[in-house]
């Protein structure tokens, strides 16, 4: 295991390496930078230029790459544009936003898709199967600003249960369990319109891939010796179907870390999903660099950690 684990990781170095030669391409090529996104008539020429070289935006695009990995590989991506602080310290500011917003849907969804999708299957075209069924379509179908605009008007606006946006009581200072429960009751609006679609689509690939299992040899032969169904379904069906559960559950990593911007958008959630927007918006190459490169090693990670995985879930899988 560890020598698989060390190998996986060597791997990466060079699939991050093409990673960051891309997406330093694609960012030089764009057209404009942050010195061309200022509105300001009145500065010179020999203003702007002095700020391109502030901002490392002179000399050719393999120099500023040079330049910059060699400080990317001490993880200093530079100084936000926009923030003027380091990129790394952006990040951290509003990653964890973020995160605590993810997590929370992340594990509801997985506490109630994967259960209902095994419920479903071994219950199939019952009214539970079809009422989850459609559940799920009408999750996978709603778009999440529409669903989010919905929920304001419902919940925030006529019934003024929940706020409207924002992460914290705007003027009201709390510590604390009382500054824990106030995040939590700006949360649960945006927590809603994360785990709609969440658990539709979790609870899809989970039905599927156990009615997939639940139909071959090995499964009618444990019911054919007399095992109990609950054995039968949780014991040896539901560790193989959990399989490409655990790929797809791979690709959340990212997510949890990466924000949901229209949800963020929609809520005026503080995430990073949000900083990211305004990052475009103003061309802040420096901050979307580093961001992406996190987003990038994330998912190699997911990906790691789905294939090890596998491992626990399968015995007839083995790490080599």
């Amino acid at each position: 295991m560890r020598q698989y684990i060390t190998r996986r990781l060597l791997e990466m170095i060079p699939v991050i390496i093409g990673v960051s030669i891309i997406l330093f391409a694609l960012f030089a090529f764009a057209p404009g930078d942050a010195v061309d996104n200022i509105q300001n008539p009145r500065m010179s020429e020999e203003k702007k230029a002095e700020l391109r070289r502030q901002y490392g935006l002179e000399g050719s695009i393999p120099e500023r790459y040079w330049n910059w990995a060699k400080k990317a590989v001490k993880f200093d991506f530079g100084d936000s544009i926009k923030h003027k602080m380091p990129v790394r310290k952006v990040i951290n500011t509003y990653v964890w936003n973020s995160f605590y917003l993810s997590i929370a849907s992340f594990l509801f969804s997985v506490i109630l898709a994967v259960p209902i999708g095994v419920v479903s299957a071994t219950k199939q075209y019952s009214g539970f199967d079809k009422f989850f069924t459609v559940f799920a379509l009408l999750g996978i179908s709603i778009p999440s600003f529409f669903f989010g605009m919905l929920l304001i008007k419902w919940l925030a606006i006529d019934i003024k249960a929940f706020p409207v946006s924002g992460m914290t009581s705007t003027g009201i200072s709390k510590t604390g369990m009382s500054h824990v429960l106030d995040v939590m009751h700006h949360m649960f609006l945006p927590f809603l319109v994360l785990s709609l679609s969440s658990v539709a689509s979790l609870m899809r690939y989970t039905r599927t891939s156990m009615l997939e299992v639940i139909r071959q040899d090995y499964v009618r032969t444990a019911r054919s010796k007399g095992l109990s169904e609950k054995v039968v379904v949780y014991k040896h069906a539901l560790r193989n179907a959990l399989i490409p559960v655990i790929t797809i559950l791979g690709f959340y990593l990212p997510s949890l870390f990466g924000g949901a911007i229209i949800t963020e958008q929609i809520f005026a959630w503080p995430g990073i999903g949000k900083i990211s927007i305004d990052a475009i918006n103003s061309r802040d190459y420096p901050l979307l660099m580093g961001f992406e490169m996190l987003l990038a090693l994330l998912t190699l990670l997911g990906n790691l950690l789905a294939d090890i995985t596998y491992a626990f879930v399968d015995p007839r899988i083995r790490l080599k």
